[in-house]
């Protein structure tokens, strides 16, 4: 909640060097290595005052008004991201630096997305899970607003697909506080499901995301999954989207953010979103692929279910989004120079053209685990 906004643009990307033994998501016996990794940004306090004047200024009275009618003394002070969804304003309480989301696009989905989150903040309050979560002050489900304590700490990475590997220990840090959330097994009834895998599966097949290989080779995966304990058997309690971006380090210890996707998974979930946006980070691809599969070969299968649907997904949101550019970037005039939307659209393609090949290295790595079984 408290970095920019998830764009769906990266910066340009150097040529992508071979990929090291091992650091595929289907792993024969391989050694970890080591790699130079720079240093990441510190975020700033909070500190200006928050402009309610003009047009887009009645937007921001109407969410501080929600935000007051459940926290009266809440004081805001600074917009810290806002998109056409929501929008994030820091503020205080008392002698607390708080942050409130409010809902601004209603739409069905988004409303259930931010009441999810709602209800999970609600269930860390009574049962508090194993890792760092910001602390509940208030919450509206019905007009879609939450507050919550802001947490000290910079973000593990500042983009979606970090554009240089992450420092090793800011990796080992967030796959640390992922490992310890992925062993907590709140009381039953307090999370549910919220991927339908066979659902999904075959929604990506219709729109001719997968083909019919693919369809089969996943519901073969799925199968015997469900064989090797079903959805209760199998089931690991995941954070729903675990990016770096979602992830603040501070002194005292990793603090997880965003919880709107929480709930129950496949086994390696929240592994497969990391391995995902950590194209330009293979050694840390490789740690992430041991800690996947190191529970057998049904810890395996899961993490290669999951890491099909993420990077899917992921295809489907830059391929919009190059769409999208290009209709809005102005026709190139002869002689002058591109348009910032045409450098934005090429970024956007780089990325895209990297998550293609890593879903082709996930289609090959499922083909050789049905083979197995």
């Amino acid at each position: 909640m408290y970095t920019a906004s998830s764009s769906v643009s990266a910066p340009s990307r150097p040529q992508r060097p071979a990929v090291p033994a091992g650091s595929g998501p289907y792993l024969a016996p391989a050694h970890a290595g080591r790699a130079r990794m720079p240093a990441g940004a510190v975020g700033h306090p909070v500190s200006g005052r928050i402009d309610l004047s003009g047009p887009q200024g009645a937007q921001l009275r109407k969410a501080v008004a929600s935000v007051h009618r459940i926290c009266p003394e809440f004081n805001p002070v600074q917009v810290l991201r806002r998109s056409g969804r929501s929008v994030l304003i820091v503020g205080t309480t008392g002698r607390t630096t708080a942050v409130a989301k409010c809902l601004l696009d209603h739409s069905p989905a988004w409303a259930e997305s931010l009441r999810h989150e709602i209800a999970s903040y609600r269930a860390f309050v009574r049962h508090r899970p194993p890792v760092r979560v910001p602390r509940l002050i208030a919450a509206d489900p019905e007009n879609c607003t939450l507050v919550i304590e802001r947490m000290p700490g910079r973000p593990a990475a500042l983009a979606r697909h970090p554009l240089e590997a992450p420092p090793r220990a800011d990796v080992r840090a967030a796959l640390g506080a992922v490992a310890r959330l992925n062993s907590w097994r709140p009381p039953a009834g307090m999370f549910d499901a919220p991927l339908d895998y066979g659902s999904r599966i075959s929604r990506y097949h219709e729109l001719g995301l997968f083909t019919d290989r693919d369809l089969g080779d996943l519901q073969k995966l799925l199968h015997g999954l469900a064989q090797a304990g079903g959805r209760q058997g199998m089931g690991q309690f995941c954070h729903g989207d675990a990016l770096l971006s979602n992830i603040l380090l501070s002194p005292t210890g990793p603090v997880l953010v965003d919880w709107e996707h929480a709930g129950w998974y496949l086994p390696g979930y929240d592994l497969a979103t990391l391995w995902a946006v950590l194209g330009d980070a293979p050694v840390a691809r490789r740690q992430i692929s041991q800690l996947a599969q190191q529970a057998g070969t049904a810890a395996r299968d899961a993490f290669l279910v999951n890491l099909m649907l993420v990077l899917t997904r992921e295809i489907r949101t830059y391929e919009t989004a190059v769409q999208r550019t290009m209709r809005e970037a102005p026709p190139v005039v002869g002689g002058q120079a591109p348009p910032a939307g045409l450098a934005a659209g090429e970024e956007q393609r780089l990325l895209l053209r990297r998550l293609h090949d890593d879903c082709a290295l996930a289609r090959r790595a499922v083909r050789a685990a049905v083979g197995t079984r």
